[in-house]
């Protein structure tokens, strides 16, 4: 997304507007069974079908859709990003420094 205060892309970001904390996406420890993601990324509202590390094609729909699902806006208050191995609680590497 671009920021709009200097006008640069922020790339590989969990940062909300609600939860202002630099974070990268990747859970503390990777994800399990995929590792860290290291490159741009898009959060998908909902289930895709098919393997973990299968490719997604993504294309523009021929038809606009009207029905409310389709047209309403996400307000994205907190990404999770605790180790999602075990009993995960901290969400950066420098918050689990500070406390242990």
């Amino acid at each position: 997304h671009m920021d709009e205060e200097s006008g640069k892309v922020v790339h590989n970001n969990a940062s909300t507007d609600a939860d202002p904390t630099p974070k990268s996406i990747t859970p503390m420890g990777g994800f399990p069974h995929y590792g860290h993601v290291n490159e741009d990324f898009i959060l998908l509202k909902g289930g895709v079908f098919g393997g973990k590390k299968k490719h997604v094609m993504l294309r523009k729909s021929i038809v606009t859709p009207t029905y409310g699902a389709a047209s309403e806006k996400l307000d994205i208050k907190f990404i999770d990003t605790s180790s999602k191995i075990g009993h995960g609680r901290f969400q950066t590497f420098e918050e689990k420094d500070k406390v242990l």
